[in-house]
């Protein structure tokens, strides 16, 4: 498992050159990040390479499952710019995730970045929607070894239809991709988006939309 882990990674990461990458292209060999600095940049302030190390391009123990013991029966484990410092302007970042039998990564879209898929261990129903005005649905059934790519922020899924266990490893086009799932966003806003506006765009009544919003932020003040 580990070995095929360690292909899939490197295969993942050849995907993306940074000539293609979303984020700004580096102006020096590597620019890690001084999570340290007071200074607020778009990404993060240099460290002076001279207190560079091989520690700030390391990541340990990605061949580690993720805790699935949770609603939706997924984790993801990311490795971006917040876990390798090293990854800071490199336009790059990479994300093990983890299904339990029936787990979901639920809709969602990475504003900053595309997405490359590839199944590790498992079975998965994956897809894509597309802007307005087509709104066109497309949908995979992947298999062990299988990859699949979605396009910058478009809302995607994954679902582990199988019996067993399943496991996915993404490449993503930023050091920080940013992650917005669209049920968080719309039912658990803080503070609460109005019931009215969301009854409206969802054409529900609004007993139905309290009853969601409650699910996300129970007792909102």
């Amino acid at each position: 498992m580990a070995l095929r882990l360690i292909f899939a990674i490197l295969a993942l990461v050849t995907t993306f050159p940074i000539t293609l990458a979303s984020d700004p292209s580096p102006l020096q060999d590597f620019c890690v990040a001084d999570r340290m600095s007071a200074v607020f940049v778009n990404g993060f302030v240099c460290k002076d390479p001279k207190f560079a190390t091989a520690n700030d391009f390391f990541f340990p123990g990605l061949d580690k499952p993720g805790n699935t013991m949770n609603p939706m029966g997924s984790a993801v484990t990311p490795v971006n710019v917040a876990q390798i410092a090293g990854l800071n302007t490199l336009g790059i970042s990479l994300a093990r995730i983890d299904f339990a039998p029936n787990g979901l990564n639920p809709p969602h879209t990475h504003p900053r970045a595309t997405e490359i898929l590839v199944v590790v261990e498992g079975t998965l129903s994956v897809g894509f929607v597309t802007s307005n005005p087509d709104n066109k649905l497309f949908a995979k059934i992947l298999q062990k070894g299988d990859v699949f790519v979605f396009p910058e922020g478009l809302i995607h899924f994954q679902f582990n239809n199988g019996l067993v266990p399943a496991v996915a490893l993404s490449g993503l086009s930023s050091q920080n991709p940013g992650v917005i799932t669209i049920a968080n966003a719309v039912f658990g806003s803080k503070p609460p988006i109005s019931d009215d506006i969301l009854a409206k765009a969802f054409m529900l009544d609004k007993k139905t939309v309290d009853f969601l919003q409650s699910q996300f932020w129970g007792s909102y003040p």
